[in-house]
């Protein structure tokens, strides 16, 4: 017997062998303690190995079907009058869809564009003396009511969707900015010393440890730019901008409640709709390790 064995034969740490006596991998000894000690296994992983519940899956989409059909019967059975059927004949409705999903995709990748090269030259330290002037800035766009600054864009930069869409970038712009800050400055600094300390580069220091480790708080800030975005695109009928808010406001204008209900839930629908599928994006790309099952 070897001067460092047991008596039962295993080896000096106590860890289960494996065929030729080879001892077991970590991870394969806490699947085997796991079966051993009748524990189920997790359940089953999502696309890309990422683990999302049945419920996240189904849960909005089952919702959202139901409240626009329960709406679409409704507003069928509602009597309208021809002032209604003006505000919503001729596809005016789709057309409002349309500008309100352009309005959105197009201001938040302008916020995305500015926001998050800017946080991250706001984390160097070169331009780090700068982030408080940077944030007092973006705070600045979101305390201005966002209806009093479209109408001052409007004055400035004339009617149109330019104008609502440049507001909308000033009032979304703070999340995405302070979360890209956040999620960077919050790395443990010993991580971005190892990474130094075997060559890489600024660059590679950068793209290959900072930005995948900050990746959950930047998404979750895309995640609620793009809420805020589907909200204000409402205001910007007031601009000329067009969208669902003039299907609101021509209910409102002309006291016609089947067209005011109809644009209201169009909005609401759509905010949750975007608001799932940016969670699920959320999930789907985060690193692996930092996942949570849901």
């Amino acid at each position: 017997m070897s001067p460092g064995a047991s008596p039962g034969g295993g080896g000096r740490s106590g860890s289960p062998e494996g065929p030729g006596g080879a001892p077991l991998p970590r991870d394969a000894v806490a699947a085997e303690r796991e079966l051993a000690s009748g524990a189920a296994p997790s359940g089953a992983a999502g696309p890309g190995g990422r683990r999302i519940g049945w419920r996240k899956w189904t849960f909005m989409p089952a919702f959202l079907t139901a409240a626009l059909l329960t709406t679409w019967l409704w507003f069928r059975g509602a009597a309208l009058d021809s002032i209604a059927h003006q505000a919503v004949d001729h596809g005016k409705v789709w057309l409002a869809l349309r500008q309100h999903l352009q309005l959105t995709a197009v201001s938040t990748a302008l916020v995305l564009v500015i926001a998050i090269p800017l946080g991250i030259a706001l984390t160097r330290p070169r331009l780090r003396r700068a982030t408080p002037l940077a944030m007092a800035l973006a705070n600045l766009g979101q305390a201005v009511p966002a209806l009093g600054l479209l109408v001052l864009l409007v004055i400035w930069l004339g009617i149109g969707a330019g104008s609502a869409i440049v507001g909308m970038v000033i009032y979304a712009v703070l999340p995405v900015l302070a979360n890209t800050i956040a999620g960077l400055r919050g790395i443990d600094p010993t991580l971005t010393e190892a990474a130094r300390g075997i060559g890489m580069s600024p660059l590679g220091v950068l793209t290959k440890v900072e930005l995948p480790l900050a990746v959950p708080l930047i998404l979750a800030g895309v995640r609620t730019a793009l809420v805020l975005n589907v909200g204000t695109a409402t205001l910007a009928t007031f601009g000329g901008g067009g969208g669902l808010g003039d299907l609101i406001s021509a209910g409102i204008i002309t006291q016609r409640m089947p067209v005011l209900v109809l644009g209201s839930v169009l909005t609401v629908a759509l905010a949750l709709l975007v608001e799932w599928l940016a969670s699920l994006a959320e999930l789907l790309l985060r690193p692996r390790g930092l996942e949570v099952e849901t």
